[in-house]
């Protein structure tokens, strides 16, 4: 899928072919700025008040002045998917620290944001979901403070590549030993047939909307869940694996550097958080996911 032809940049929707940024702007000098992705389904924004503290956490870690409140921004949000009518997909928002007419590491004293948001239709409950997807290990070489969602993913764009030359969708990242999470995705582990593990939280991962959303969710379902780290020996040995983020949603890893997780098939535990994620978000799982229920 491609964006939706509307886009919205600072102050004004225009056609996405129309949109124009200044060479000046901090966010493409510096990669100054950050971003959100928040889901769509059946035309409503799946867990937008998560994002938006998340966006407003960042903004103030990296010393952006907010655009707009909560409800200024979760308004511009619908206002983009009414103009595009887009039902199924995501809303991506990024928040640079602007454009001055100049390049210094320093810039003024007061940053003026620049805004700008792109929907896309997707549809979030597909193949990639019923089947697995293939993913591969890369070493991670990002900065220091991944619990930030900035635009800084040169290292997750160069893991993506390196997975795709693989013939993978997907990229799993570790240093000294211990998984961190994957690429764009919290990534989870099931051990010894139903211990459910997941990276805790920190500077090394950012904080997953999806991920806190599922953790809530297992919650209400009696499935608890261990938070810290995951030696590489733990993930190769792993029952099941499976990813988190608003795009993907729950995505089965079902092989791993051209080896099977497993069975080399989603796990029962694995559906089980799909059937608690997808009926969270209002999806009928007769109709949009029927292989989720227990066979």
């Amino acid at each position: 899928m491609q964006p939706a032809d509307i886009v919205y940049l600072n102050g004004a929707f225009v056609k996405k072919e129309e949109a124009a940024l200044s060479p000046f702007d901090r966010g493409f000098l510096f990669a100054h700025a950050a971003y959100e992705v928040t889901a769509v389904f059946a035309g409503k924004l799946v867990d937008f008040g998560a994002h938006a503290a998340r966006l407003f956490r960042t903004l103030e870690g990296i010393d952006i002045p907010a655009p707009l409140d909560e409800a200024g921004l979760e308004q511009l949000h619908l206002d983009l998917l009414a103009r595009n009518g887009v039902e199924e997909g995501f809303v991506y928002l990024q928040v640079s620290a602007g454009a001055y007419g100049g390049r210094d590491f320093a810039g003024p004293a007061t940053l003026q944001p620049g805004l700008f948001l792109f929907c896309e239709p997707r549809n979030l409950i597909g193949e990639r979901a019923r089947d697995g997807i293939a993913s591969v290990l890369v070493e991670d070489q990002r900065w220091k403070r991944r619990d930030f969602k900035t635009t800084q993913l040169l290292s997750q764009a160069l893991a993506y590549r390196e997975a795709d030359r693989a013939g993978a969708f997907g990229a799993i990242l570790h240093e000294d030993g211990t998984v961190t999470e994957a690429a764009s995705a919290n990534l989870w582990v099931v051990l010894d047939g139903d211990r459910l593990v997941t990276r805790n939280l920190g500077r090394q991962i950012l904080p997953g909307i999806t991920r806190q959303s599922v953790i809530h969710r297992l919650g209400e379902d009696g499935l608890a869940v261990e938070e810290r780290a995951i030696s590489l020996e733990e993930l190769r040995g792993a029952g099941e694996v499976f990813t988190t983020s608003a795009t993907g949603l729950v995505l089965p890893v079902v092989t791993l550097d051209g080896a099977p997780v497993a069975s080399g098939r989603p796990g029962p535990v694995t559906r089980r958080v799909q059937r608690l994620y997808y009926r969270a978000i209002g999806a009928d799982l007769e109709t949009r996911a029927p292989w989720v229920s227990p066979q």
